[in-house]
């Protein structure tokens, strides 16, 4: 098993709860069991949709997820929010890149709780290769599977700094702590790659 304890440290020490699990199924696992009764929202999150998580919590959760369920304002008015990251640093900062802005604003306030479910290959060694991962893997991803004109869409290899009208590279967080704003942050780190 990859060894998450450098980052796994270094979120506890920025405010954050962390978990760790060998395979996505272990992960499902203990979300099921703590997620219960509860309105989910899910943000844009391909590595959700690979796990398969949304139809799990559904057997027993209220779960809205934009991407089936509607607005984007639905997904920001439940209880618990799950997402995954563009880049997560050893060092502990969250990097997530937006083109509405529902997913970033919903890591930031408004939950009572917010999970970030992480594969490791989402994690960079520092805060300036997380954002460069963010930048030049992930974003041009998404633009592909959006099926966008804008030119990291076209290429697949890294960020133009477009004026697309079709880029999706609008807003960025960075969570340098968990926000106040949320009653509980919590990574869930995951031995395989997953998503973007």
């Amino acid at each position: 098993m990859y060894d998450f304890s450098t980052v796994k440290a270094n979120l506890e020490a920025r405010g954050f709860a962390v978990s760790c699990f060998a395979t996505a199924e272990e992960a499902m696992d203990y979300l099921d069991s703590k997620l219960d009764g509860r309105t989910i929202g899910i943000g844009g999150s391909m590595t959700i949709r690979d796990m398969g998580l949304d139809q799990r919590l559904e057997q027993h959760n209220q779960v809205i997820w934009h991407w089936k369920d509607g607005t984007l304002r639905d997904a920001a008015g439940t209880q618990v929010y799950l997402t995954s990251v563009n880049g997560l640093a050893e060092t502990g900062e969250i990097i997530n890149i937006d083109g509405t802005g529902n997913r970033v604003a919903s890591t930031i306030f408004g939950h009572e709780e917010v999970y970030f479910i992480v594969g490791r290959n989402k994690l960079a060694a520092d805060y300036g290769k997380a954002l460069w991962r963010a930048r030049n893997i992930a974003s041009p991803k998404n633009a592909q599977r959006l099926g966008r004109k804008t030119p990291c869409a076209v290429k697949g290899d890294k960020c133009y700094d477009c004026k697309s009208p079709e880029r999706i590279c609008r807003a960025l967080t960075v969570l340098w702590e968990a926000p106040t704003g949320i009653g509980r942050s919590e990574v869930v780190l995951i031995d395989q790659e997953l998503g973007f």
